[in-house]
């Protein structure tokens, strides 16, 4: 028996998250379904995260075991694996790694963008989030900064889910005024504000709460003060709403170069 990650990426707007759930389009079971009938034999995945119902992928790993040899190169693999799945399902690679390597608990560090304009952009459709305010970005990176103070995010947390704790360690919160961008080519008169977030873990909900928590206070209805008073509530009631799951994206995933080689600082 081996083990192996796969690189992927996927649009979450079909899907209800990543986990499987009977009777629910999922990206795991169609990845699942897609390496059983292509290796001929049961097949199961597990994921580098649970993304949300919506939520999009840039930058994926799940891993899997397989019995025997497959008869294919990884290069093979993936190119075949392609063709079972759907399109809004992309495979970048498939490779051989430790028999104790783990997609979740090996990653070391997982980035978020949450993407919000204040226009219609015909070509990001389903891919961010429309806003009718224009906000302060320097007030809003001014309170990005504020959360990196922090390490308890229990008022950002989606309430009764089953966690040890809630702690988080922030390595990154900043918003970015830039031109929106379809596929790898930017588009003319089209501009987004693009919230990035790091972190060794995040608490579920908490990158969609956090995003329209510092859209208050770029709207000018939270002080840096009030931002501060709702961390230390630690009250998931005392914080701004949960943006919708269209603008998240997943857009990068780190491990120790020993778990995966140099793929991991790509």
């Amino acid at each position: 028996m081996g083990r192996y990650f796969i690189h992927l990426a996927y649009n979450g707007a079909n899907y209800c998250g990543w986990q499987t759930q009977p009777g629910l389009p999922t990206v795991q079971q169609t990845l699942e379904e897609a390496l059983s009938t292509l290796l001929r034999q049961k097949i199961a995945v597990v994921g580098c995260g649970r993304t949300d119902t919506g939520v999009h992928a840039s930058d994926f790993y799940a891993h899997f075991n397989v019995n025997d040899e497959c008869g294919m190169t990884n290069e093979e693999l993936a190119f075949k694996l392609n063709s079972f799945l759907p399109p809004d399902i992309a495979i970048f690679d498939i490779f051989p790694v430790a028999d104790n390597a783990h997609a979740r608990f090996d990653a070391t560090a997982r980035t978020y963008q949450y993407h919000v304009s204040d226009r219609r952009l015909p070509f990001r459709q389903g891919q961010y989030c429309r806003i009718y305010f224009k906000p302060d970005i320097e007030r809003m990176n001014e309170a990005a900064q504020v959360l990196m103070e922090y390490e308890d995010f229990t008022s950002f947390a989606k309430l009764h889910t089953q966690v040890k704790t809630n702690i988080c360690h922030l390595t990154e919160a900043r918003w970015d005024y830039v031109q929106a961008e379809s596929g790898k080519w930017k588009v003319e008169n089209e501009y987004e504000w693009v919230f990035t977030i790091r972190s060794n873990r995040f608490l579920r909900n908490m990158v969609r709460s956090v995003t329209g928590t510092l859209l208050d206070v770029g709207r000018g209805k939270l002080s840096i003060e009030g931002l501060r008073e709702i961390v230390e509530k630690k009250d998931r009631c005392a914080a701004g709403v949960s943006m919708p799951a269209c603008g998240l994206f997943l857009t990068k995933v780190e491990y120790p170069i020993e778990t995966i080689g140099t793929i991991a600082t790509i």
